[in-house]
């Protein structure tokens, strides 16, 4: 028996799922099956790597040789450098790990600091001294720290933000924005001479400006400065060297991850001077090698793959996942033969008869919008619809193995996600389509999604809802704050107000709330037209629950709030036990909803 809304303030921990459909993915199975690697990276022909999962409670550094995987001992490691984070850990030639404590965000393993007010993050060995970036509430460092003594000294300072410091002999490279941009809007990348017994001279601007996002500096073997750059509208890759640049390989389509954290590899350098990259169109990934200019596809079995390439002799290691295959590390051969070698293998917990997405193409105010459906399993008639906007919101959908969806599709619920105006993978216009237009546009092109699976026989009218996390539960309530299709909304983590949250939320997103919002942006109790569930975690650092919470007095006063859900113990990002609560709170909800419509429940 399904626990109700208003049981499961605290109490998460006893919550059980038997909600008598034997073939439906559990809750608990989604939430198990939360397993995430990140931050891969390669040293001579070892892989290292961040390993996420809830079994553990912790994040670990684990490590793969010639076939061997093992689990590094310390303090669990992650960084919370710009909110969203940076490298946080590096290599030194011994072979131990510098990391970053995921707790105090401080410098831990062989390297002792005293504790200080500063979040550490984008950790790199320089082959002479520890390089990474902190943060405080004044601005960034770019700091360099002697292993043997500890002692610490500043490279370059700013109000702004830093990223990125990487070395080459004696130059040093790294990327900065101002405080009043993203990087993904506005970012320069520079290069200086580096000493290690004093400050970089003669600062260079090699790329970027107020109407140019690079990033991502890498020097290669033949002396080159390498970047990206959206100058042409894509974010593709560039050289530079003695006030020279070139394009290296034109593509019209993304190359290049939005840099929510500091340190991402969507590019890597092959020993024979090759190169492999990440070429995104919309919400497909592939992966491409470049030889003299040309980009040739390597097939792979993926179509969602991380921004961390790494290299091992002539191979590249990916993350890579698809709407059939959990999230795995692979080694891929860069001949084209296809071969791929598992490495660390996705969880299986339980996905059993998948459902398998469909690509739309749907015009939304000129736009043309792609949105991926999940049909129910094994049904392909009319189903009650959940809409998704994804969260960001500059960020896409991933077309990977989503136990929440298939927690949905298994109950008998399609689901669609939506990468409306202002997503990334469709070039900077796209992107900035957004701005002063967040919670408009944004709304109708799910509006014309939701509508047009009505249309075409996809959902059944008036069984049509609209969730969302983070900047994706903002446009799911302003969704049901005008007329249109979706009959509920659910908002977890929700934003609610993005004049205000130019000044609650963390340093590095204030800019991105001032950039997207209207005047007339804030979700008002008033003028909400539809029932809405809201979820939201104590401790969410990124968004407060303050306003989620005052939302919700004003919605139960109108008697439109299907519940408030407070996670204990639950910060920004659901997960856990948390998320078989949120998952089963808002299945509850949508039964819920069908059943007082007189429409027929799945399941």
């Amino acid at each position: 028996m399904s626990a109700s809304v208003a049981d499961m303030r605290g109490g998460v921990e006893a919550l059980v799922i038997d909600d008598g459909w034997e073939s439906a993915l559990t809750a608990v199975d989604v939430a198990r099956a939360g397993v995430s690697y990140d931050w891969l990276t390669s040293v001579d022909d070892r892989l290292f790597w961040v390993e996420s999962s809830p079994d553990a409670g912790r994040d670990a550094v684990v490590t793969w040789s010639a076939g061997s995987v093992a689990v590094l001992p310390g303090d669990g490691v992650g960084s919370g450098l710009h909110a969203y984070g940076g490298m946080p850990y590096a290599v030194l030639p011994s072979g131990e790990v510098v990391r970053v404590n995921g707790e105090s965000g401080q410098l831990t393993g062989v390297v002792t600091r005293s504790a200080t007010a500063h979040a550490y993050g984008d950790l790199t060995w320089s082959g002479v001294e520890l390089l990474g970036v902190r943060e405080y509430a004044g601005g960034d460092d770019l700091v360099g720290v002697e292993m043997s003594s500890g002692r610490l000294r500043v490279l370059e300072a700013t109000d702004g933000f830093l990223a990125s410091p990487r070395v080459s002999g004696d130059r040093l490279a790294w990327v900065r924005w101002g405080r009043v941009v993203m990087p993904w809007d506005s970012s320069e990348v520079w290069t200086a001479s580096y000493m290690l017994d004093g400050q970089p001279v003669d600062p260079v601007r090699v790329a970027g400006g107020p109407d140019e996002s690079a990033f991502q500096p890498q020097w290669g073997v033949d002396g080159w400065l390498y970047f990206m750059s959206d100058r042409t509208g894509w974010w593709n890759l560039y050289r530079w060297r003695d006030g020279r640049t070139q394009p290296v390989a034109p593509v019209e389509a993304e190359c290049a991850t939005a840099p929510w954290e500091s340190g991402y590899a969507n590019y890597a350098m092959l020993p024979d001077g090759r190169m492999v990259m990440t070429v995104q169109r919309g919400p497909v990934h592939e992966l491409a090698v470049v030889s003299s200019g040309a980009v040739a596809r390597l097939p792979v079995p993926y179509t969602s793959i991380k921004p961390f390439l790494a290299v091992v002799g002539d191979r590249v290691a990916v993350i890579g996942s698809s709407p059939t295959r959990m999230q795995e590390i692979a080694l891929v051969s860069t001949d084209g033969s296809g071969g791929v070698e598992v490495v660390r293998p996705g969880v299986d917990r339980g996905f059993a008869d998948v459902s398998v997405p469909q690509l739309l193409q749907v015009e939304s105010g000129g736009a043309q919008v792609t949105a991926v459906l999940y049909p129910p399993s094994g049904d392909a008639g009319p189903a009650p619809m959940i809409v998704r906007p994804h969260a960001g919101p500059t960020y896409h959908s991933d077309l990977r193995l989503d136990g929440e969806v298939q927690f949905f599709t298994s109950r008998g619920f399609a689901v669609t996600d939506v990468d409306y105006r202002g997503s990334t993978g469709y070039g900077r216009a796209f992107r900035k389509a957004l701005d002063g237009q967040w919670g408009r546009v944004d709304v109708a092109d799910c509006r014309a999604v939701a509508e047009h699976l009505i249309d075409t026989g996809r959902a059944i009218p008036g069984a049509m809802f609209i969730s969302g996390a983070s900047a994706g539960g903002y446009t799911a309530l302003r969704a049901v704050s005008e007329e249109g299709p979706f009959a509920m909304a659910v908002a977890r983590s929700a934003i609610v107000d993005p004049q205000r949250w130019t000044t609650t939320a963390p340093r590095f997103q204030r800019p991105h709330a001032a950039i997207l919002a209207s005047p007339d942006s804030a979700v008002r109790a008033d003028q909400v037209r539809r029932p809405v569930l809201l979820l939201h975690g104590v401790r969410d650092e990124i968004v407060h629950i303050g306003d989620t919470a005052a939302l919700a007095d004003g919605l139960r006063g109108l008697g439109l709030l299907v519940g408030m859900l407070t996670l204990e113990n639950v910060g920004h990002y659901v997960s856990g036990t948390g998320l078989v609560a949120a998952l089963e709170a808002e299945l509850d909800a949508y039964r819920s909803v069908l059943k007082d419509a007189g429409l027929p429940v799945p399941g």
